[in-house]
């Protein structure tokens, strides 16, 4: 409670400016309430750039919110569905983080970028941005500057995906009557799960789809986060040094592993047991509503916490390598949904 005193300030001011993003995305669904929300925290932060006693409870809403909206996204989900598309997506998933890593791995060599930032993007692009980047930054003994580096160049790109993915969409001719190919695609090409749900509400909104897409995205993104845990054993491994005979690096399961997928899970499972008890899966519905609201308060809060004039100005060659990542993740899986039937 005391916790939660302390982040009103922020809360509110997230709830001010959510509010009306959230209605004006009823009224242009094309752009929806997520988008509208990050670029009016955007465009709010250029002017007030000293937040106060307001920081601490815009950066709770950012992380926490964003995590309890996609639990209560769990409940009205199957969970039989939810591991078909965890593994339908897999194979697409695997090859994203692979050409994200290799990407990183030879801009690393081939422009010099000191390896820790060029670790940091890598994983951050190819698994969950900031979540996968503050896992592993404690892992390779990562300083404030380089994740701050690291999470700002992940972010200027969320911010792109989240407003260009769902127009990409329906030029490339995505099927607008399922979410099914736009949903695994903002899953598995999206850096972070900010941006993923964000564009996937848009294109809910666009054609009438209700969450389909957004469940298909969620659970393909949280499919993804669960490789946070082989990377980061295999970068412990890796980067392990003994000093006065004590390992300086560590690895974490605690750490690495995202709790709130397992409350997403649970939240599943418990909506699969009533469904088949008898309960109305529309019952589930005003949770599904809540967390959408939820999802443009927290990308309102994500949008206050930028800095992308400073980021254009002094991000250079970090910059260079997450656009070089981006790129590549998008194509790769625009091609394994191709090969595989999916698009």
């Amino acid at each position: 409670m005391e916790r939660f005193r302390n982040n009103l300030l922020g809360i509110v001011v997230c709830l001010i400016i959510a509010i009306p993003a959230w209605l004006l995305g009823k009224v242009f669904p094309v752009i929806g309430g997520p988008v509208i929300g990050i670029i009016a925290g955007m465009i709010i932060t250029l002017f007030w750039t000293n937040k106060g006693y307001a920081a601490a409870g815009i950066g709770w809403t950012s992380k926490v919110i964003l995590q309890t909206a996609v639990i209560l996204l769990g409940f009205g989900m199957d969970f039989g569905v939810i591991i078909q598309t965890g593994g339908q997506s897999l194979p697409i998933i695997v090859c994203t983080i692979g050409i994200a890593l290799i990407i990183a791995w030879a801009l690393h060599k081939w422009l010099q970028i000191p390896s820790k930032i060029a670790t940091l993007v890598g994983v951050g692009s190819s698994i969950c941005g900031g979540s996968a980047i503050a896992a592993t930054a404690p892992v390779i003994d990562a300083d404030d500057d380089e994740v701050a580096q690291a999470i700002s160049v992940i972010f200027f790109f969320n911010v792109i995906a989240a407003v260009l993915f769902p127009v990409l969409g329906h030029l490339l001719g995505f099927a607008t009557n399922s979410g099914n190919a736009f949903g695994i695609f903002a899953g598995t090409a999206i850096n972070d799960t900010s941006s993923v749900t964000a564009a996937a509400s848009t294109w809910d909104s666009m054609w009438n789809l209700g969450s389909q897409t957004l469940d298909k995205a969620v659970t393909v993104k949280l499919t993804r986060t669960l490789a946070i845990i082989p990377i980061t054993l295999v970068l412990a491994l890796m980067n392990t040094k003994q000093a006065d005979g004590e390992a300086k690096n560590h690895f974490s399961l605690k750490r690495a592993f995202p709790m709130f997928i397992l409350y997403f899970i649970l939240a599943a499972i418990f909506t699969t047991i009533c469904v088949h008890l008898g309960v109305a899966a529309t019952a589930f519905n005003p949770l599904k509503e809540l967390a959408k609201f939820m999802i443009v308060l927290a990308m309102t809060a994500v949008g206050l916490n930028s800095n992308v004039v400073k980021l254009i100005k002094t991000g250079g060659k970090p910059l260079f390598l997450g656009a070089t990542c981006w790129v590549g993740i998008t194509l790769v899986s625009l091609l394994m949904q191709r090969v595989m039937g999916i698009w």
